[in-house]
C-alpha cells in the first residue's frame, strides 16, 4: 500500500473499455465524491489501484485510469459526498457541473 495525502476525494470518470472492474457499473456513482482509503500498486502493471468504498458500502480497488482528484478535506471523515457539497478552490470544469 502506498501512503496518500490525507482527505483526498476522488471522482468517477469512467473510461469506456478501461480496466475492470468498471466502476460505474460496481455500485459507484458519476455524482459522489469518494474518498481515497487507500492505493496498491501491483508491481506487474503500471496502473495503480485505489480503494474506495462504494454506495453499497463494499472496498473496491479502482484503477487510477478510472478517477479523477476532487479535493482534499483532511478533517472530513464521510467515506463519500456529494460532488455539490464539495468545497474548491477554483470553478468545476463545466462538463463535470
Amino acid at each position: 500500500m502506498l501512503w496518500l495525502e490525507q482527505g483526498l476525494y476522488l471522482r468517477v470518470q469512467e473510461l469506456p473499455n478501461g480496466p475492470r472492474p468498471l466502476p460505474l457499473q460496481s455500485g459507484f456513482s458519476s455524482g459522489t465524491a469518494y474518498r481515497a482509503l487507500g492505493c496498491f500498486n501491483p508491481s506487474e502493471t503500471s496502473d495503480a489501484y485505489y480503494i474506495l468504498s462504494n454506495d453499497r458500502d463494499e472496498i473496491w480497488f479502482i484503477c487510477n485510469r478510472h478517477l479523477r482528484t476532487v479535493c482534499l478535506q483532511p478533517a472530513q471523515r464521510a467515506f463519500r459526498q456529494p460532488l455539490a457539497q464539495c468545497e474548491f478552490d477554483e470553478p468545476m470544469p463545466a462538463a463535470i457541473t
